[in-house]
């Protein structure tokens, strides 16, 4: 296979991206996963790091963070020498995120992907480090519980194992107690993905998966639809036709049913040096060429930390200091006689920001502030003659004696001439108040603006009554709606998903994000859902439809948009499935106010636990306003 260039991980920001996440400012974008979006950043040394910030939606579930945070403390304990370690994290926020050591490989998949299947040597030294990983892991009493090809980096000397423990945390939450399985389907165990049974032994079985996937270059259980890789996961036996003989005992005892029959961590390491001629030691050449090259670039290609602006505090002109009392003259220490210290340097954030500097009264010679990223300052930021070690009685002045700093005759020169405390320009004439005045001209003002706004008022407005008042129906909602007050509904931006796998009997509510298929104990054709799936087991009847709006079908030359859906008024509730084909087009107007366009992408072969149809759906939330029931 051809080699691809390792630029296109290094995404740059985008406008929805936040430019600072903890302390650290973000360089580029990495990915992103069901969970959240993986950033790059860098620490003040300068060492590249991985921040995942988890989706708003899993942070405002309480026992998601409730599980996040005890799993962030057990992740921070694994310090293996195959895994990403956790370096910093917040549980906390109103977005929690977690920032590990980043690796500058690839993953398992893309490696797989872009230059085939690797070698039994690589593969077996894969199988060593990952089952190393494995190891400290499970001692930290963590399942990993997603363990796949895209969670296993290619490091220069090893592979790495990231994201371990984290997705126990989505477990059993508010989005996921609907049916949705945490886990990839395809590298799932099939005790978990039957029964939701999870140990150490499914972290095994997909070792065993990953080794024969590095080997092969695909899944020993097939390709397609997750409920049909699930299934073949359950009742079938692998498919090992293609994978080197050398491999056949450590892949066969990982991917044995029973949980029991596999090997632990430690055996399968010495099934790997046992299939192995030579010794197994991990090195620069453990990878072959090709991917060891795609290494070197992305060490070459890494971004540089973003610029650090100078803070605007820093810029500005200093703050003139007052000239001193007669009193305070006098009350002054003498002069050092050495020459004063070096004023320190301003202290770190993480992202390396200078901390503005502080401009203290200088009437005050009390001990020097010096300014920070990070809790208090090292001891020697404090100039020793700074801090006199008797206090000084002169510094409290009565009020009559201390005057204002904000006095404008403090910069004047005439301080420095005798009669000092007058000021050196006779104080300006107070100018009369001219209220009454001033009080006219508003009221004025005020009449004839109302003018002019009643005169701009479309006529429906001035039948029923000025915006805002009651039963008017306007004002607040109106002018909300458009940014110029027009009362015109703004149109929402669209919001796309890909390959939305809806079992039969199953709907989708527009309103979740993203859309997750789910059951309801009355049955589709009376529940509630925005588009659904249903299936008649007895005389095979299948229909897609809505309990909660209308659907248009639409032809070949009408093409699935915002306007489109406004302007059809074909409707209808349910489609056979026999009226659909590949790609087409379905209008959905929900009674919520969504709308959306649900683009038919087929459907499953005859064997009853697979049978599901796959959808895009592209939805305006809020597009309209809401049906009165």
């Amino acid at each position: 296979m051809s080699s691809a260039p390792s630029a296109g991980i290094f995404q740059p920001l985008k406008a929805d991206d936040p430019e600072v996440v903890g302390g650290y400012r973000l360089a580029a974008v990495l990915g992103a996963g069901g969970m959240g979006k993986v950033y790059l950043s860098y620490t003040p040394g300068g060492r590249p790091i991985a921040i995942k910030v988890i989706r708003s939606e899993f942070g405002e579930d309480p026992e998601f963070r409730r599980r996040f945070q005890q799993e962030v403390r057990s992740a921070e304990r694994v310090q293996g020498l195959y895994t990403a370690p956790v370096i910093d994290s917040d549980t906390e926020g109103s977005q929690p995120w977690l920032a590990t050591a980043y690796v500058p490989g690839p993953s398992l998949a893309h490696a797989v992907a872009h230059h085939g299947a690797l070698p039994p040597r690589s593969v077996l030294l894969l199988a060593v480090g990952v089952a190393e990983a494995l190891t400290v892991i499970h001692g930290a009493g963590i399942v990993h519980r997603d363990l796949k090809p895209a969670n296993v980096l290619l490091a220069s000397d090893g592979p790495r194992v990231i994201d371990f423990g984290i997705a126990r945390a989505a477990d059993s939450t508010a989005l996921t107690s609907t049916g949705v399985s945490i886990g990839t389907p395809a590298f799932m165990a099939p005790e978990q993905a039957s029964a939701g049974t999870i140990s150490p032994a499914t972290d095994v079985f997909a070792l065993g998966q990953i080794a024969a996937f590095a080997a092969i270059g695909s899944s020993v259980y097939g390709d397609g639809p997750s409920h049909a890789v699930l299934y073949r996961i359950v009742h079938e036996d692998p498919d090992l036709s293609g994978l080197p003989e050398e491999l056949r005992p450590l892949v066969t005892r990982c991917l044995s049913r029973d949980p029991a029959d596999r090997p632990a961590p430690t055996e399968v390491i010495a099934l790997c040096h046992a299939a192995s001629a030579a010794p197994l030691r991990q090195g620069e050449d453990w990878l072959p060429r090709a991917i060891a090259g795609s290494i070197t670039e992305r060490v070459q290609l890494l971004p540089a930390p973003a610029p650090t602006p100078l803070p605007k505090a820093a810029t500005a002109a200093p703050i003139p200091a007052p000239a001193p009392t007669p009193t305070e003259l006098a009350a002054q220490p003498p002069a050092p006689s050495t020459p004063p210290a070096a004023p320190a340097a301003p202290g770190y954030t993480p992202t390396g920001l200078a901390a503005a500097p502080t401009h203290a009264a200088p009437a005050q010679p009390g001990p020097a502030t010096v300014p920070t990223g990070y809790g208090t300052p090292p001891p020697y930021a404090q100039p020793p003659h700074q801090q006199p070690p008797y206090p000084q009685p002169a510094y409290a002045q009565p009020p009559r004696q201390q005057p204002s700093y904000a006095q404008p005759t403090y910069a004047q020169p005439g301080y420095a001439q005798p009669g000092w405390g007058q000021p050196a320009y006779p104080p300006a004439p107070t100018r009369p108040k001219r209220t009454g005045l001033i009080v006219t001209l508003s009221v004025v003002g005020a009449v004839i603006g109302l003018a002019v706004l009643g005169s701009l008022l479309p006529d429906d407005s001035k039948k029923n009554g000025a915006a805002g008042s009651p039963g008017s129906g306007g004002g607040t909602a109106s002018a909300s709606a458009s940014p110029g007050g027009s009362g015109k509904r703004a149109d929402p931006q669209p919001v796309s998903y890909q390959r939305i796998e809806m079992p039969e009997n199953h709907q989708v509510m527009f309103a979740d994000n993203p859309p997750r298929p789910a059951e309801t104990k009355s049955g589709v054709l009376y529940g509630s859902g925005d588009l659904f799936y249903y299936r008649d087991t007895l005389f095979g009847d299948e229909r897609f439809g809505t309990d909660n709006g209308k659907l248009v079908l639409l032809n070949n030359s009408e093409k699935g948009s915002l306007e489109t859906c406004r302007t059809v008024t074909r409707f209808t509730e349910k489609l056979g499935l026999d009226e659909l084909t590949d790609g087409s087009q379905v209008c959905v107007l929900s009674k919520a106010g969504h709308i959306a366009v649900a683009t038919f992408r087929g459907r499953t072969g005859d064997k009853e636990s697979t049978r599901y149809i796959t959808v895009d759906l592209t939805i305006w939330r809020n597009a309209q306003d809401a049906a009165k029931d």
